[in-house]
């Protein structure tokens, strides 16, 4: 080791005079020398470079200078002895990293790796259009030239992997909503605009039978893990997820479940606001992976009951034959034409929805059987989830959440009841959340409250029955 470094410091010391004395040749010569000494240098020094710079074209940040330091963070920075630290963009944590000019040492396959960060500032005089001023940051590697296939085909492939990894897993999740086209400044910049995603469900507080709990998991799970099998099968990676049932059932927090159990990112997609079909698929393409894309009440979103057009038309044609619609004198600007099926059909399974990759799409609706069988098709809706009444399980999930009560003496008598009655878990948790001091020392307070709820409720649909009843009647008896 001795004698490695006495061989390194000679070469520092040579190129440093090399550096000092060149100057004093002739121009042309400097470029043959350098080349030259260049060669030389590289035969008798062993080992190889790369440089990883902060920024590239167009001055924007590099996703690889991004991935090694996130990296380097999780990997390397506990032998590092210079730290700093940080909240990156989009993280949710302090990141902390090797500070400038310091190296630490990475092992890969038996091959040993120099990872140095540093810095560069440019004398000049010159406005510098770089983030941050002129100091131009950059990490350097440095490998022995015999390993310069295994860094190059699997060790930077295997930094990227991890750093991007790391960066998803400390990124802060939003929440976002589509912007009206009319405030777009170009589309890249604010289709979306977004909020902190902080929504607390999970699958341990959804009011869910346990069952039908386990199952949704299970295909959740195996949709995650799925990347190789989708790309097997010759499928996008995506899956779709209808969930329809009376209001009050839990839809939205069934999806806030979903994002916190998957840690991905939402968005909410407000169809009304969306102009045309061309629209609609400038804001697939906005969204990232990991990601969930919803589009709540379907049903009431637009018109998709209606029968489809005997000829199909391309999305330029149905744009033409809105623009023909408006009054002389109005654009297309100025008044919202509708998405059309066919358009939200593509957005779904077609061509465009195989732009990135693991995405969920969620419709809700409280009437299933106002939409379009080929809209809520297996392959563009995998899964249908009715999100029913509650039952006995559901009812304990919520008696624990708002109560912290896992068996009561009146249990017996809401199990009863519940199987009589239809009530939403919006409705039996209204009556389970604590009202005063009291009732959050006596829970048998709101649990009787929620059965004389549920003895009203059995009183109006006895009522209901026979007011039906009356009416069939009436109509049955008339001329």
């Amino acid at each position: 080791m001795e004698r490695l470094a006495g061989f390194g410091s000679a070469i520092a010391s040579f190129m440093f005079l090399f550096a000092m004395v060149k100057q004093y040749f002739p121009y042309q010569l400097q470029a043959y020398f350098t080349t030259y000494t260049t060669k030389i240098v590289s035969f008798v020094y062993p080992y190889i470079q790369i440089t990883v710079p902060e920024y590239g074209e167009r001055m924007k940040r590099s996703e690889a200078f991004s991935a090694v330091e996130a990296y380097l963070s999780s990997s390397c920075s506990k032998r590092a002895r210079k730290l700093k630290a940080d909240i990156g963009k989009d993280s949710s944590k302090v990141l902390v990293t090797m500070d400038d000019h310091e190296e630490v040492v990475d092992e890969f396959e038996g091959a040993k790796i120099w990872w140095y960060a540093s810095k560069t500032t440019p004398k000049t005089n010159t406005i510098s259009w770089y983030p941050g001023g002129d100091e131009r940051r950059f990490y350097r590697l440095s490998f022995h030239k015999r390993q310069r296939d295994l860094i190059i085909n699997s060790y930077l492939s295997h930094v990227l992997k991890e750093g991007r990894t790391f960066r998803i897993q400390n990124r802060q999740r939003k929440l976002f909503t589509n912007n009206p086209s009319s405030n777009w400044h170009g589309y890249k910049k604010s289709t979306w605009s977004h909020v902190v995603f902080e929504h607390p469900s999970t699958f341990d507080t959804l009011a869910m039978h346990p069952d039908r709990k386990k199952d949704l998991i299970d295909d959740l799970t195996a949709f995650r893990n799925g990347k190789d099998y989708y790309a097997k099968i010759g499928k996008a990676w995506k899956r779709g997820y209808l969930l329809f049932g009376p209001p009050g059932t839990g839809k939205s927090t069934m999806i806030a479940a979903i994002a916190n159990f998957l840690d991905y990112d939402v968005y909410d997609l407000e169809l009304t606001s969306v102009k045309n079909n061309t629209e609609l698929r400038k804001l697939f393409i906005d969204t990232t992976g990991k990601s969930i894309i919803v589009v709540e009440d379907i049903d009431c979103s637009l018109d998709l009951t209606g029968k489809r057009k005997s000829k199909k038309k391309t999305d330029s044609d149905e744009d033409a034959e809105e623009k023909k619609k408006l009054p002389p004198g109005m654009d297309d600007k100025e008044e919202n034409s509708k998405v059309t099926l066919s358009g939200l059909l593509n957005f779904i399974d077609g061509l465009w929805s195989a732009c990135g990759g693991e995405r969920i799409i969620v419709f809700t609706t409280n009437h299933i059987e106002k939409l379009d069988p080929a809209l809520i098709r297996k392959g563009r809706m995998d899964k249908h989830i009715e999100m029913s009444y509650c039952g006995f399980e559901a009812f304990k999930v919520l008696a624990k959440n708002y109560l912290d009560v896992e068996d009561h003496h009146l249990f017996d008598a809401i199990k009863t009841q519940l199987e009589e009655v239809s009530i939403t878990p919006a409705d039996v948790a209204e009556n389970l959340m604590p009202k005063s001091e009291e009732e959050r020392k006596n829970p048998g307070i709101c649990f009787g409250n929620l059965i004389k709820d549920l003895e009203l409720a059995k009183e109006a649909a006895a009522k209901a029955e026979v007011s039906n009843k009356e009416e069939s009647s009436s109509v049955e008896d008339s001329p």
